[in-house]
């Protein structure tokens, strides 16, 4: 009869054994992980340094675009900014200058109040007439030549015209009203009475 003892005994080695087996299996298949783990690292962090220098192209170009748009809208918004100061405040030289005028204007109203005498008035008159046109002067406009010249329809408006055989054919006889240019725009054109050939 076997000894029931022994049987587990048996059973018990067999079982240690068996563990050993599958803990050796378990270390090598680890140590193969392991190695399979080491050898991807590898891979990508090979990768991952061929990636890096496109990365740092791309976010320095990035960055550059987004510097850029950023600049783009502070100008933009400064644009706006400055062309509304220009369309609201745009004549304020001008007028800083015109005030003497008014000054003039308003020195001469009380020096003539009291006068009786025709040339003190003429003389107020001709001294705030003279400092009025210096200020526009000043300011850029200037008076289109009219009488005696060439008719040019860039700068004369011709509303009357006389046969003559005095004057050359297109030659403006009269000025009827004065023109105006600032630079080279034409702010009013010379009102004109030009003279055509006999017939």
């Amino acid at each position: 009869m076997e000894n029931p003892f022994k049987k587990g005994l048996k059973d018990e080695k067999l079982e240690i054994e068996n563990t050993e087996e599958k803990t050796e299996e378990k270390t090598e298949e680890e140590t193969v992980n392991q190695e399979t783990e080491a050898d991807t690292k590898s891979d990508s962090e090979e990768t991952s340094e061929e990636k890096n220098p496109l990365e740092e192209k791309y976010n320095q170009l990035n960055n550059q675009y987004l510097r850029l748009a950023a600049d783009f809208d502070n100008f933009r918004k400064r644009t706006e900014q400055e062309r509304e100061a220009l369309l609201k405040y745009g004549a304020e030289n001008t007028l800083k200058k015109m005030l003497e005028v008014l000054d003039n204007f308003e020195r001469g109203l009380k020096a003539i109040e009291s006068v009786d005498d025709c040339e003190k008035v003429k003389e107020c008159y001709n001294l705030a007439y003279k400092n009025f046109s210096e200020v526009l002067t000043k300011a850029g406009l200037e008076t289109i030549k009219a009488e005696g010249e060439m008719f040019d329809p860039n700068f004369h408006e011709a509303v009357m015209q006389t046969p003559t055989g005095e004057k050359e054919e297109n030659t403006i006889i009269a000025e009827l009203q004065k023109g105006y240019k600032l630079g080279d725009k034409v702010l009013r054109p010379a009102l004109v009475n030009v003279a055509t050939s006999e017939g």
